[in-house]
């Protein structure tokens, strides 16, 4: 019987579309940080951006699609249970559900940049570690920004080959 690690990642977003960057970060960090599992937890809305293109009902099922042959990834919307989109209350959520789980929030380079504009920012490392991933044109960027200088010690800078995919491109295909 294989051993558990209790750790637990999170992958938060509107998921609009999901596509193979957020699978292949998601087998990376389960990979390189011993995940037992990791949750993909698909937002109605993300305060910071426009109005998802697809519904949350279709965002969903394809995200469960993306994923199924993935054994260690689960696709959850929790923004009702938990009566919010924010990644502070997500994650305060999750560790009050899994209190003697390690959290672990993944989270692109280009999010990086513009953490310090989510709600309680400061309080996140105290429930989880941060795991960046580098994303194209945002390395160099996201990390002469402030934050990785205060948050430092509550960042986990994971190196792997950047899929040149995003949601916002697939979209200005439709």
């Amino acid at each position: 019987m294989k051993k558990k690690n209790n750790k637990i990642g999170i992958l938060g977003g509107t998921f609009d579309p999901p596509h193979k960057g957020h699978l292949h970060i998601s087998r990376v960090g389960i990979k390189k940080l011993k995940l037992d599992k990791l949750i993909w937890v698909v937002t109605k809305k993300n305060p910071l951006k426009k109005k998802p293109l697809l519904n949350l009902k279709t965002r969903i099922k394809l995200s469960k699609k993306v994923a199924i042959k993935e054994k260690k990834i689960l696709v959850q919307y929790l923004d009702k249970k938990i009566k919010s989109t924010k990644t502070f209350n997500l994650l305060k959520y999750m560790k009050n559900k899994n209190q003697k789980k390690e959290i672990y929030f993944l989270l692109g380079a280009d999010n990086l940049v513009k953490f310090n504009k989510w709600q309680n920012w400061k309080k996140i490392p105290k429930l989880a570690k941060i795991v960046v991933f580098p994303r194209q044109n945002y390395p160099v960027k996201s990390m002469n920004s402030i934050l990785p200088k205060i948050l430092k010690n509550n960042l986990i800078y994971v190196s792997c080959k950047k899929v040149n995919i995003s949601s916002s491109l697939i979209r200005k295909f439709w």
